[in-house]
């Protein structure tokens, strides 16, 4: 009997037993299918914006790389230019509030696709106007051409200039004006810009969201430090193809290049910058296709699936309870959404962290947009490089130094587990060392060239006096010259001078680029008697401290960009753990839209504004009129360029510090949180402890108006 009743209990366990491990291991293979499928979705995501970020960047670079170029090519000020860089944050403010807060609810790869497509047709219309204007000419004496007549430089009677040639060259100049008058060109590169804008809107906000949603907690950060590192190669191929198309005549494969007078260190060079736009226009079409395939929604972490909110969210921001029944992926009307629209933003901005930081990124991007956009010209002009090698030495040395930056920091984020108090430390004492490395580039200039009439006198001594009366003297009075025209010679003194009209050089030997004057009378003033009084085509080169200046500007701009670079990745996580889940896409999205308007927009204008004011010598239209500069003073354009740099990001230095006291003010220990708050805040806490990368967490207080955090 006892035996029976043994065996009838081993049964009965067995068929109880049996169905339970069944019912467990389905259940551990349903987990484990799912979470290989969310790791796949996500990865993959990860993979197709990652490319999306490399379009878009070598894009934007290679515009950064054509700056000169555009200027060069179209005749326009830095001023000018500086408008149609910042048609990009233009185009980005006309939709950026409606794709943040609209596109986080709908399909957000899918609009993600769109925004590239829109990117491609705005980077191909910037590339039009080559096909549609004329070829590019510069300003030059006829002797350094293939002509048939000689010519002498220095024109002391105008009876000697045949008729026939007279009037070819006047027939020329009319015809190119009337073919001017009608066509601004540059508007299209302005408009080409704009609707780059618009395509590169929902691609931060709505694919930085979708990553954080879905992705592990202690992931997100490195995924994040992921992405932007990705895009950082972006601008090191837009650079280094800036540089190759630097390269190239603007009028390539239309023009005997044999015929060409000017080399890549003149001052009208302009290289074949429209080819670049269309390999990036490619690019965006391909970034667009993956996105076409991807869900909208992803299943969460196991880690995540208990809480609407992130561990750190959840420890920086109490929420009621029912606002964590919302199920996110429920469908909500459009109107219905629009309704929480102005509560959202009261929402954002009265959150004091999030208002500080977002003050602080706008003085701080007005520094590094306007220091990024005109850091080619400024090592052009200062240290007397041509577009080529300046842009393939940004692209090759100062750019990795910046990706390296940036995944360091998410690096750093991601091993250490920091929290936002230690991310805004980080980026706080990112900014400081950079900035402060960057004071010591004032020592690191070049003296100004040595320009007869603009730099120095005709005998050698510093000028001091306007140019415009200064550019005639005596060894040039009997010439008939013009003071609007720039076709320099460098004579064997060392001094640049302005045309070989003005240096008074009466005969010339060769055609184009080996054209060479002899007895020209402004030469001899300050030539040793053992030496001729000529000159060849081009500038002179700089003072021979010059290349070692270079050098080292070189070492401490990598320096600097490596330490300003770690900030990246911890203020965007300070960003989005100082904020409402359900508001991530729409505070990201106010973000960049408070960057393109207050930063992006204007900086490049006023920069641009203060670099023209410091033009010695502007080039001049074929119809008359104020064109492209061709000469600066390096020092006055090293003051400005490096003071504005300095002077915003100490304003923002100070910003930051700001939020770094907010911060610790409210950052209270746990125990003090649980006495505060209670039961509920136990259980809250008990439930998330697993969560918490630390004990400590920022709760809402009182004396801070309007902080409710629900909608």
């Amino acid at each position: 009997m006892e035996n029976s009743a043994k065996e009838n209990i081993q049964l009965f366990s067995k068929t109880i037993i049996l169905p339970i491990d069944r019912s467990s291991s389905k259940s551990e293979s349903s987990a484990s299918k799912e979470k290989q499928t969310c790791c796949g979705g996500i990865k993959i995501f990860l993979g197709a914006l990652s490319f999306v970020y490399f379009a878009k960047a070598l894009s934007g670079s290679y515009l950064k790389s054509t700056i000169t170029q555009i200027e060069r090519r179209f005749d326009i000020p830095s001023s000018l230019v500086g408008v149609i860089d910042g048609s990009f944050e233009i185009g980005n403010l006309l939709i950026i509030i409606l794709v943040s807060y609209f596109g986080a609810k709908l399909h957000r790869p899918k609009i993600i696709g769109v925004g590239c497509l829109i990117m491609s047709a705005g980077t191909f219309l910037i590339a039009m106007p080559q096909f549609f204007m004329g070829r590019y000419r510069y300003e030059i004496f006829s002797s350094s051409t293939n002509s048939t007549v000689s010519i002498s430089p220095c024109l002391q009677d105008k009876n000697q200039i045949p008729l026939s040639v007279l009037e070819r060259s006047q027939a020329k100049i009319n015809a190119g004006c009337e073919k001017d008058v009608g066509s601004s060109m540059w508007i299209y590169v302005l408009l080409g810009n704009l609707l780059r804008g618009i395509g590169e809107t929902p691609i931060q906000p709505l694919g930085i969201t979708y990553i954080d949603d879905y992705a592990n907690e202690e992931s997100a950060a490195f995924y994040i430090g992921c992405v932007q590192t990705v895009a950082i190669i972006g601008p090191i191929f837009g650079f280094l193809l800036g540089s190759l198309c630097a390269k190239l005549y603007v009028d390539i494969g239309f023009v005997d290049l044999d015929s060409i007078t000017i080399t890549h260190n003149d001052a009208r060079w302009v290289g074949a910058w429209w080819l670049g736009y269309l390999i990036a226009g490619v690019l965006s079409v391909l970034a667009a296709i993956p996105f076409w395939f991807l869900p909208k929604h992803l299943p969460r972490p196991e880690s995540r699936k208990d809480s609407s909110t992130s561990s750190e969210q959840s420890k920086f921001i109490i929420e009621d309870n029912r606002e964590h029944h919302r199920s996110y992926e429920q469908q909500v009307k459009i109107l219905e959404m629009a309704k929480d629209f102005l509560p959202s933003v009261k929402n954002l901005f009265g959150n004091p962290v999030f208002f500080l930081y977002l003050c602080a990124s706008i003085i701080q991007f007005n520094s590094l947009i306007g220091m990024v956009t005109y850091k080619p010209k400024y090592i052009e002009q200062q240290y007397g490089q041509s577009s080529s090698k300046t842009n393939f030495v940004i692209g090759l040395v100062n750019i990795p130094a910046v990706a390296f930056g940036i995944f360091s920091g998410g690096l750093i984020m991601k091993k250490f587990r920091i929290n936002v108090l230690g991310a805004a430390k980080l980026s706080l004492g990112s900014s400081f060392f950079g900035y402060l490395l960057l004071l010591s580039l004032f020592a690191m200039g070049c003296e100004n060239s040595d320009v007869a009439g603009l730099t120095v006198s005709y005998e050698g001594t510093k000028q001091v006096s306007s140019y415009e009366e200064t550019l005639f003297s005596k060894c040039n009075s009997g010439c008939i010259c013009s003071k609007n025209e720039w076709d320099p010679i460098c004579g064997e003194n060392g001094i640049t001078y302005v045309s070989a009209c003005l240096a008074g050089c009466k005969t010339s030997n060769g055609s184009g680029k080996t054209s060479v004057f002899y007895n020209c009378s402004c030469v001899g003033i300050t030539a040793s008697p053992s030496r001729s009084s000529s000159a060849v085509m081009g500038v002179c080169q700089k003072g021979n401290e010059c290349p070692k200046m270079f050098l080292y500007f070189l070492v401490i701009s990598v320096i600097t960009s490596y330490t300003l670079s770690i900030g990246g990745t911890p203020g965007y996580i300070l960003l989005l753990r100082c904020i409402k889940p359900q508001l991530k896409s729409f505070a990201l999205g106010i973000y960049t839209l408070a960057i393109r308007v207050l930063a992006g927009v204007p900086a490049p204008v006023y920069f641009g504004v203060s670099i023209d004011t410091t033009c010695l010598k502007w080039g001049s239209k074929r119809c008359g009129g104020r064109g492209a500069c061709r000469l600066y003073d390096s020092n006055a354009f090293r003051y400005i360029y490096l003071g504005l740099t300095v002077v915003l990001g100490t304003m923002s230095i100070f910003l930051s510090i700001a939020v770094l006291f907010v911060l610790k003010k409210r950052y209270v220990p746990q125990d003090e949180n649980i006495t505060a708050n209670g039961g509920r805040g136990m259980v809250s806490v008990q439930n998330r402890k697993d969560n918490f990368v630390n004990s400590d967490y920022l709760i809402q207080t009182t004396y801070w108006p309007e902080k409710e955090t629900r909608l």
